[in-house]
């Protein structure tokens, strides 16, 4: 029996919030840190975390905002997100299971966006980014933060590849290039970007998302067959450890 993406994503997540709420990579980073320094300045009455996943920019975002709605398709990854805010005292803080292609909030509900490690998986890119510029207010900043593409094929190739075998509700690590042009016909208008590597420590990669054995051999075997120039970029480690590309975007609500 088939599934629709929505399934997917709730069969692959769903079972893995408590996973993604303590996951070091979801939990800290400069890329995080720099998405609170925003917020800070930015003090927002009512803010939204896009695709919130384990909660991470949402428990950021209530140290600084009046409200924050944590919104992700997983409702078992929205009741850890509760949890724990309940267990951090944030009053302020309210989950919301709903798909980022067809948000439940009114035109202009938010003056602040933050979307982190979740647009890779939407069914939709560009409709997702659609919804967050209607939800937000003119003049509004919002900041996404993903894995990116480097761009040329084989490079893309093989990183789509390893993505797809280890999380098949994987859609597509977008380019720089493909964010922007996307994000200007959403409505947004660019401020900044700023790039980052970001090394994933395989067995704890896998093992998130608990990648059945099979998914975990085609990994190895990709990165074993991978050519020197391949290898050096992505700094692929015995263990099968490696090191990608992330993009923070800052943009306006236009």
């Amino acid at each position: 029996m088939t599934r629709s993406h929505d399934d997917l994503v709730q069969d692959q997540f769903g079972p893995r919030a408590d996973a993604y709420v303590q996951s070091p990579v979801h939990a800290a980073g400069e890329d995080l840190d720099a998405l609170e320094a925003l917020a800070e300045h930015a003090r927002p009455r009512h803010a939204l975390d896009l695709g919130a996943g384990g909660g991470h920019v949402a428990y950021r975002l209530a140290r600084h905002a009046d409200k924050v709605i944590a919104a992700d398709l997983s409702t078992d990854m929205m009741a850890a997100v509760a949890e724990t805010a309940r267990g951090r005292r944030l009053a302020n803080l309210e989950t919301y299971v709903t798909p980022a292609e067809a948000l439940p909030f009114a035109n202009a509900a938010f003056d602040f966006l933050g979307c982190r490690f979740s647009a890779h998986h939407w069914r939709d890119f560009h409709a997702g980014l659609r919804e967050a510029r209607r939800v937000l207010e003119p003049g509004a900043t919002a900041v996404f933060i993903d894995v990116v593409s480097p761009g040329p094929a084989a490079l893309d190739t093989h990183l789509q590849a390893v993505e797809l075998l280890r999380d098949p509700s994987h859609i597509r690590d977008y380019t720089v290039t493909e964010w922007g042009e996307a994000l200007t016909a959403a409505g947004f208008l660019l401020r900044a970007v700023q790039t980052r590597r970001l090394r994933m420590d395989y067995p704890s990669w896998v093992e998130r998302m608990r990648t059945p054995e099979p998914h975990r051999a085609a990994i190895r075997s990709l990165q074993a067959g991978a050519s020197r120039e391949l290898a050096a970029y992505f700094e692929i480690e015995p263990d099968g450890s490696f090191t990608l590309d992330t993009a923070q975007i800052e943009v306006v609500a236009g």
